[in-house]
């Protein structure tokens, strides 16, 4: 991956990422790392991260912070924050990014599913930035990029608690930006369209249903991690100063 651009605000700043050890996350890790950022990183997958970690010290010298954290514990999600902070000084950039969209029918939702699918695809989100929100308050500066997802756009139906906080998302982004604004903290959300990780194509990729997604495209060509890191540091620098409680969707036309 190479950087697209160079955001000399984003050097040294501090930038922590929710499940930033694989997948979108990882790419956004690396992006940030390479701008010269002080980067820490939340995640679950212990082994993943820690071999990410070795990697970008390995290739750029600068080894991000990895904190071993479930999210759905909102207690555990705080203490990350702190040793974040702690080691890297207030944060300047969030993005929330942890999210897991395993398919499932309205028929086996349970309320126990329900609540814990919430819990992993919005409710972190929004108790991240209250976590952060001090210390950006404090600085009169801060921006929040919130990712959400084109799923719940093109009214998808394999998995509707999912699709349920990813529309969320885009309220509790226009919310926050609203509550956070006089105090100079943009927050701004992605809407990823089909991102083809590792777990993508191991899981729900079929040659028939890409090129049929891909036909549905107006650029015909497969979305890759890497194609979310322009757009984030995009949002998460001063390039984008005026801009708060927006959507960029970055799906290559299908919405």
């Amino acid at each position: 991956m190479e950087d697209s651009a160079r955001y000399r605000d984003l050097e040294e700043a501090s930038v922590l990422i929710t499940g930033g050890g694989t997948g979108i996350g990882a790419c956004l890790t690396m992006g940030f790392i390479r701008q010269g950022s002080r980067v820490a990183f939340i995640d679950i997958a212990d082994r993943a991260s820690r071999d990410l970690c070795r990697r970008l010290e390995e290739e750029t010298g600068r080894e991000p912070l990895f904190l071993h954290a479930d999210l759905r514990d909102v207690d555990a999600l705080k203490e990350a924050v702190r040793k974040a902070e702690i080691e890297n000084g207030p944060v300047s950039v969030l993005v929330n990014n942890a999210a897991l969209d395993n398919r499932h029918t309205i028929e086996e939702v349970t309320p126990e599913f329900w609540d814990e699918n919430q819990a992993i695809n919005l409710r972190h989100q929004f108790f991240a930035a209250q976590a952060v929100m001090p210390g950006m308050k404090e600085a009169r500066r801060g921006s929040i990029v919130n990712f959400t997802s084109t799923a719940f756009m093109i009214n998808g139906g394999g998995y509707p608690s999912y699709t349920a906080a990813k529309a969320g998302v885009v309220g509790l982004t226009k919310g926050l930006a609203g509550a956070l604004g006089p105090f100079g903290i943009r927050v701004n959300a992605i809407a990823p369209g089909w991102v083809l990780t590792d777990r993508q194509r191991a899981l729900w990729v079929t040659e028939t249903g890409l090129k049929a997604h891909i036909d549905r495209q107006c650029l015909k060509e497969e979305i890759h991690p890497e194609d979310m890191v322009g757009p984030c540091l995009f949002l998460a620098s001063s390039a984008s100063r005026m801009m708060t409680a927006q959507t960029m969707i970055v799906d290559a036309g299908s919405v």
